[in-house]
């Protein structure tokens, strides 16, 4: 076991809900509850003081739990988000086939003293910033993408004035946004060159680089293998015997993989690199999925590298 994970001894599980949090720890101790608000935080934190040396886990619940692990990890204390799927499958595998939020605290802290997940790295405040910027950009689009598919149907003239007077709000809202990734980009040195390094890559635009440098910051720190796996975009085998199944990915994260699928969509006919090496694929007979797949995670590797080295694109690396 890694010696950084070795000297916990305290194990603690919280359920995040979105107006409550509920605390269970190891060793044994009565289960607790607090609220999932600034008053909660300060209560929490007040009980964790008394604990030796915590590993706290929290699942990922789509960003109720945001707030609570950036107050702990401005406190000290070691935090650690995982994937609730992999939770459920290891409560299943011991035999935790109920469901409460009591009870999901319980195996949330078995599951942090046996499996000992990494902690999170503390994250400046600037790329807090950032990440939230990028999300609240996503969900804009959403809503955007959502209110244009409405308009494709609705027939009465007040219903589609409705829906044009709120995309034109939308619209303006997304591009606040843009301009505020923009100026914090432009405003830190290091993103503002990593981002020129990735622009000028074919097939990188604007939406995938902003995307990349607020959510993949381990870009360019990770080896090849482990910068597919972050992302989700790493092959797992599914063989028995003599038997070979079809490779699949799962997992990781999931806006960067869909910047990066639009952004192989473009490479494979204007990046050389890509084109050449999706052509070789469809000789070959692959499927569109699997060829896709496959750019996406070059398209992926070959970034990694350029950051890495801190090398722009040329056309060398195109031949």
């Amino acid at each position: 076991m890694d010696g950084s994970l070795a000297h916990y001894q305290t194990f603690i599980g919280i359920d995040v809900a979105k107006a409550t949090l509920d605390v269970a720890c190891l060793p044994e101790q009565a289960p607790l509850r607090f609220g999932n608000d600034s008053t909660g935080f300060g209560q929490l934190r007040k009980r964790l003081l008394l604990l030796d040396r915590c590993l706290i886990v929290v699942e990922a619940t789509g960003g109720y739990e945001r707030r609570l692990i950036a107050d702990l990890i401005d406190h000290g204390f070691s935090v650690a988000r995982v994937n609730p799927r992999q939770v459920r499958d290891y409560a299943r595998g011991i035999g935790y086939l109920a469901k409460t939020d009591r009870l999901d605290a319980a195996v949330l802290a078995r599951f942090a003293r046996e499996i000992r997940p990494r902690p999170l790295a503390p994250t400046p405040e600037k790329q807090r910033e950032l990440d939230e910027l990028v999300n609240r950009r996503r969900q804009l689009l959403g809503l955007h993408t959502a209110e244009s598919n409405r308009l494709e149907t609705v027939i009465a003239q007040r219903a589609r004035q409705s829906i044009q007077k709120i995309l034109k709000v939308l619209q303006q809202q997304i591009d606040h946004m843009d301009k505020a990734i923009a100026d914090l980009i432009e405003s830190d040195d290091q993103w503002r060159h990593k981002n020129e390094i990735l622009q000028g890559v074919p097939g990188i635009g604007p939406v995938t680089s902003t995307t990349l440098v607020g959510e993949l910051p381990e870009l360019g720190q990770v080896n090849r293998q482990e910068v597919s796996a972050l992302v989700g975009l790493a092959p797992y085998n599914h063989d028995s015997g003599t038997h070979q199944g079809q490779r699949s990915i799962h997992g990781g994260r999931a806006s960067v993989r869909s910047a990066l699928y639009m952004a192989a969509l473009t490479a494979k006919r204007h990046n050389p690199l890509i084109r050449r090496f999706a052509e070789r694929l469809e000789r070959a007979g692959k499927k569109f999925k699997v060829v896709i797949t496959a750019c996406m995670r070059k398209l992926l590797i070959l970034l990694n590298q350029l950051i890495k080295t801190n090398t722009s694109w040329n056309p060398q690396i195109a031949r």
